[in-house]
């Protein structure tokens, strides 16, 4: 068996964290990335994760490089016009690198998951890259006077690079989440600042139980 060099650094792991997370999380999840979906979304009933119907809609697509997709089934506050309960969904992509077929993919899954199920489907995009110029936040087609068009909610993880240490005072855990990811980025070859980042993150997770 060939052994690895000793120099040999671990490839950073980001999808585990990022999908354990959102799992766990979901809540805080919207709440720091999306406060208006939060805010739409009746708590008090589970939401459902919806990992294999995801998988059935989108197995043939075109998959760029990524972290995590999510489907959810939530219930919106209130009731629909018929006094019944309203169940949408939320399609979650994070996306860990610059891919020029992301926006057409974003587009594809929102349209072929609202043919599957025949409820509104909310698309989400978390852009984990370090390009501060890539933001794709829509993708459409017109013809003949015919409009197709889907325009999503975008978050950029580097935008809160300046402001770590807020991040790490937030009680939300998807603040030290971000921390953690741009921590990662900053000390990608320092072993020193990549050990010393662990240490306070992993004391701040302890001290929040």
């Amino acid at each position: 068996m060939v052994q690895s060099s000793p120099q040999a650094v671990p490839r950073d792991d980001y999808d585990t964290p990022w999908k354990t997370a959102l799992e766990r999380y979901l809540p805080e999840f919207l709440a720091f990335y999306f406060p208006a979906a939060y805010a739409g979304i009746d708590w008090t009933h589970a939401p459902r994760f919806l990992d294999n119907e995801l998988a059935q809609v989108v197995q043939d697509a075109e998959l760029g490089k990524r972290y995590v997709d999510k489907l959810v089934a939530v219930r919106l506050r209130g009731v629909g016009s018929d006094g019944a309960e309203e169940w949408v969904y939320i399609h979650v992509e994070i996306q860990g690198g610059h891919d020029s077929d992301f926006p057409k993919r974003m587009f594809t899954y929102n349209y072929r998951l609202f043919d599957r199920f025949g409820r509104a489907v909310a698309s989400l995009a978390v852009l984990a890259d370090d390009s501060p110029d890539w933001r794709p936040a829509s993708f459409g087609f017109e013809l003949f006077g015919c409009r197709h068009r889907l325009e999503y909610p975008l978050v950029k993880l580097i935008d809160h690079a300046p402001h770590i240490e807020a991040l790490l005072a937030d009680e939300n855990p998807f603040a030290l989440v971000t921390a953690a990811h741009l921590l990662t980025q900053r000390t990608r070859h320092d072993h020193a600042g990549r050990y010393a980042a662990k240490w306070r993150l992993a004391r701040l997770l302890y001290e929040r139980d």
